[in-house]
Order: C-alpha cells, then sequence, then structure tokens
C-alpha cells in the first residue's frame, strides 16, 4: 500500500493526481487524514474525504509515504508527531518516502536530505537542509522522491507509478493520459 497523508490546508492537485495516477495504475494508495477527521479541507477550500484516518494505518503494510504540499497543509503534516516518527523510520529502514512542492522541507528539518539531491517549490531550497539542491521537476536519489509544486504533479505522480510498475509502464500511462513534457 502507498499511503498520501493530507492535513488541513494540502494542496488538492499535488494530492489527488499522484491518487489518480496511482489507481489508474493498478496500484494501492490510500489517502490518510492526520486531522482525525475523514473530511480535510484543502488549501483552496476544496472538502476532500480521505480512505482512513491515521490512527488506523498499518505501516507494516506501507511500501510509500506520500506528503503533498500547500500551505499550512506542509506545516501541519510535520506538526503530526505521529507522522513524523513514520517519515524517520521509513528513512531508517530505506523504504519509500516521496515529496511535492514545500513538502520536501519536513524531509530537511528532518535531517533526512543529507548529502541527497532533491527539490521543492521555488525560494523554500534554503529549508532542504544538507541536500544538494535541484531545479528538476523531480528528482529521484535512492528511497527519496520530490518534486517542485502542482505544475510537475503528473510527473510526480508517475515517478511514483514508475517505482511499482517500471519506467515502460509509466511511460504507457503517460500516453493514455495525453501526458508529454
Amino acid at each position: 500500500m502507498i499511503a498520501l497523508f493530507l492535513a488541513e490546508g494540502n494542496e488538492e492537485i499535488e494530492a489527488l493526481t499522484v491518487v489518480d495516477l496511482c489507481r489508474r495504475a493498478g496500484l494501492d494508495i490510500q489517502t490518510v487524514s492526520v486531522t482525525g477527521q475523514k473530511q480535510v479541507r484543502s488549501s483552496h477550500g476544496i472538502l476532500v474525504e480521505a480512505d482512513m484516518l491515521l490512527e488506523d494505518v498499518d505501516f507494516s503494510k506501507v511500501e510509500m509515504l506520500v506528503l503533498p504540499g500547500g500551505m499550512p497543509g506542509t506545516l501541519n503534516l510535520e506538526a503530526c508527531a505521529p507522522l513524523m516518527e513514520q517519515i524517520k523510520a521509513f528513512h531508517q529502514a530505506g523504504k519509500y518516502i516521496s515529496a511535492i512542492c514545500a513538502a520536501p522541507t519536513v524531509f530537511g528539518r528532518a535531517g533526512i536530505l543529507e548529502g541527497r539531491e532533491a527539490c521543492c517549490y521555488p525560494e523554500m531550497e534554503g529549508d532542504l537542509l544538507g541536500a544538494k539542491v535541484s531545479y528538476a521537476p523531480v528528482v529521484e536519489d535512492g528511497h527519496i522522491l520530490t518534486s517542485r509544486g502542482m505544475g510537475t504533479a503528473i510527473p510526480f505522480g508517475l515517478a511514483i507509478v514508475s517505482r511499482f510498475k517500471g519506467q515502460d509502464y509509466a511511460d504507457e500511462l503517460a500516453k493514455k493520459i495525453v501526458f508529454s513534457l
């Protein structure tokens, strides 16, 4: 299972694009609310109903954690101590962690990006502490995947699909949704 986390103020395009692409690919991706309630309001006032609550996740069955950006969503994800514990545990175990837009800064401030290549939303690169900053739309460095923002949500989602289904499958999916760079 892939777990994508929703906090109040998340960027809905970054969250739902990833969910859409993963589900088109037949991947088990679940949206997880960190608020204690299934309904979560996005940064643009859209109510999204999560599949489950954080306290109901069996992390032993989760293969990847995904953090969408948005403000204050990114800060709300970072303020969630149980989520941060899981991010650090996944990193220590070399399990997949992914973040887009402002959310890679959560990894930076947690010391996870030391010596790794990463990207994030423009002008937030100072919070990618210890990282080799990239301006590519999507950056994969080992088990860590980062991306720059709403405009890179499709390449980010396709990179996640590629991790689980291979690049050829992701390329075919890109064609099916009429996406090209």
